[in-house]
């Protein structure tokens, strides 16, 4: 039997992570780092993008390539495939957008661009991954725990574009799973990130009450009582990427401290 720690390992394994700059994605480029993957990072923050993999060169030998890539733009994701020297045996479809719209406020634009990011950009980054690599890949989807429970207020064409990303996972898990691609999905749910501590930033400074009782509500529903860390969605997105998880497909993952279950 292999032992827990080669199970584990993403050792000669190239990985592409999107949103890796920052937050969960930075989270998962460090544990799979750890793991020795290879790491193909994209984001359109250069340079905190830079500073991230600078972090990891120093407490890991492992290879890494940076790509500014506009996740938005089709033609943009075409681009990056075509030049990409190595073909990543593991995708990660982490970047993403959290707008607060009102809804009968909504325009085609905004709609648009949430989507774009939200859920179209995972759908032509999957189509490419699958392309290129034929067989026998591994696709980890992030959507949220809104696309499964809406809470909070103004996010429903963000709620509906994470929807999206879970049924798109669930059908590629169908039907490319003969063809050795493993799709899962993960939920995060209340999990302290830049974007999440700039919305709780917003709601003191402005003193948003709508959005200080919304937090107030949503702590109640935790039933660890706390926020999660970044690392403890990567966790298990490593996990996912891992021999560990051989036989789970189309799965649904929440990593929400309990808030599904309350």
């Amino acid at each position: 039997m292999a032992a827990k720690k080669q199970l584990l390992s993403l050792k000669n394994k190239t990985s592409l992570i999107t949103g890796a700059a920052s937050g969960i994605g930075k989270a998962t480029a460090l544990r799979f780092a750890q793991a020795n993957s290879s790491l193909i990072l994209i984001d359109r923050d250069s340079e905190t993008l830079q500073k991230t993999k600078k972090e990891i060169q120093q407490n890991y030998k492992v290879d890494i390539k940076t790509h500014i890539t506009d996740l938005s733009q089709k033609q943009e994701i075409d681009k990056l495939w075509q030049k990409l020297n190595q073909i990543p045996d593991i995708l990660v479809n982490n970047a993403g957008i959290y707008p607060e719209t009102r809804f009968s406020e909504l325009t085609e634009k905004e709609l648009k661009k949430i989507f774009d990011i939200n859920f179209s950009s995972v759908l032509w980054m999957c189509q490419n991954f699958i392309r290129y690599k034929k067989r026998d890949g591994i696709i980890i989807n992030i959507s949220s725990i809104e696309a499964i429970m809406p809470f909070k207020a103004d996010l429903i064409p963000y709620a509906t574009s994470k929807a999206a990303v879970i049924v798109l996972t669930r059908s590629l898990a169908r039907e490319y799973g003969k063809k050795g691609f493993r799709a899962n999905v993960v939920i995060p749910g209340g999990i302290h990130t830049p974007g999440t501590k700039k919305l709780i930033q917003t709601a003191l400074s402005k003193l948003r009450f709508d959005l200080i009782e919304t937090g107030i509500m949503f702590k109640k529903r935790l039933a660890l009582n706390r926020w999660g860390k970044a690392d403890e969605i990567a966790k298990v997105i490593l996990f996912l990427a891992s021999d560990l998880s051989s036989y789970i497909q189309g799965a649904v993952l929440p990593i929400d401290g309990g808030f599904l279950s309350a």
